[in-house]
């Protein structure tokens, strides 16, 4: 069962995780989870499925927090890729988001940074993408009815709906799913559905979707690491309205002295500039899925065509660790839920699963 796919309006509902957040209250949500325990009727774990995907909603806003502690690598805050205002910071520390959602063609997020904010709003076929610190801004026209433009980067819940969604589509037999304590969320009652893998070479321990008791969106998300009780990913409600947001929410006009980009435009300008690469992908192949469940790993092969990657890119590969076996030779990406490792012959291997177990697939797939 997919309830991504059979409701739509799901993407837009997990708190901030999805986009994500784990919001620089990281102490708002603490408190707000930790008051006491509410008494609610039973409901078993397929009832609050089958909740999820039955809910009906007009409407929703709030600030979601979103927290991450996925161990990256140091290099990317070196980088400088991180910083508080930009979409990329939300695979680390704190971050506030603000969201609105009022039907697949009416969302905005906004990414709250210290002195900044960077919007992603869609109002019915205009969508735009805003940098206050940069000022800048993108404009882009899309097809009425296609939901999905405007949201954030795959990848990169930003609320905590989006982020349950992706956990959701996960369930099948390799997957125990049980009912939590129940809790409350933004002041609001909510059930505690914990989705737990059955196979244990998963850097997954356990996800735990916090479900609004009258509702039935996700208020928050938790993802845990194996044998680890603190969360390595968190986004969660801490203030939430389900009265439909006003349309003026959505519009918006460039502030003044902003320069503006017309995304189409700027798309087809980029492939004329670049013919010899116009349409080929970065890689010479379709991904291969390896394995299934939790422990899929997908492995793909740069196309050895391209030029040269950007010295930045080189240098961040460069800082990686070196490593080596009967596999071959090439760099490793390690953090407490994902794995990669890019080997010098081109091939990448990515997946939520021990560094031992992606050179075992990359000596059996050369």
């Amino acid at each position: 069962m997919s309830v991504l796919t059979k409701r739509p309006v799901l993407r837009w509902l997990v708190p901030a995780a999805a986009a994500v957040a784990v919001i620089g209250g990281g102490a708002a949500v603490a408190t707000v989870a930790g008051a006491a325990d509410p008494t609610l009727p039973d409901r078993s774990a397929a009832q609050l499925l089958v909740d999820l995907q039955t809910a009906r909603l007009d409407g929703i806003s709030g600030t979601v927090v979103q927290r991450a502690d996925l161990g990256l690598p140091p290099i990317l805050n070196m980088a400088g890729m991180l910083g508080d205002d930009n979409l990329v910071s939300l695979v680390s520390g704190q971050h506030t988001l603000r969201v609105w959602y009022a039907g697949p063609d009416k969302a905005r997020i906004s990414l709250v940074g210290t002195n900044a904010q960077t919007d992603l709003i869609r109002n019915g076929t205009d969508a735009w993408v805003w940098s206050s610190k940069a000022k800048q801004a993108t404009h882009a026209t899309v097809k009425e009815g296609s939901g999905d433009h405007g949201a954030p980067p795959a990848g990169f819940p930003a609320t905590p709906q989006e982020a349950a969604d992706l956990a959701l589509k996960a369930i099948d037999p390799s997957t125990q799913v049980s009912v939590g304590r129940s809790t409350k969320i933004a002041g609001r009652d909510a059930y505690e559905l914990n989705l737990t893998p059955r196979d244990h070479e998963s850097l997954v321990g356990q996800i735990s979707v916090a479900i609004d008791a009258t509702e039935h969106v996700p208020l928050r998300f938790r993802v845990y690491p194996t044998a680890s009780d603190k969360p390595a990913f968190e986004a969660a409600f801490t203030m939430v309205s389900f009265a439909r947001p006003d349309d003026a929410q959505f519009a918006f006009n460039p502030p003044a002295g902003t320069k503006v980009t017309e995304g189409n435009q700027m798309l087809k300008d980029l492939e004329k500039s670049q013919p010899e690469r116009a349409g080929k992908p970065p890689v010479s192949a379709e991904p291969t899925i390896i394995g299934k469940g939790w422990t899929t790993v997908v492995m793909a092969k740069l196309d050895q065509g391209t030029d040269k990657a950007p010295a930045e890119i080189s240098g961040l590969l460069g800082s990686l660790p070196e490593v080596s076996g009967g596999w071959g030779s090439g760099h490793l990406f390690s953090s407490r839920l994902v794995t990669g490792l890019l080997t010098d012959d081109g091939r990448v291997f990515i997946g939520a699963v021990s560094p031992e177990k992606l050179y075992e697939i990359a000596a059996s797939h050369r």
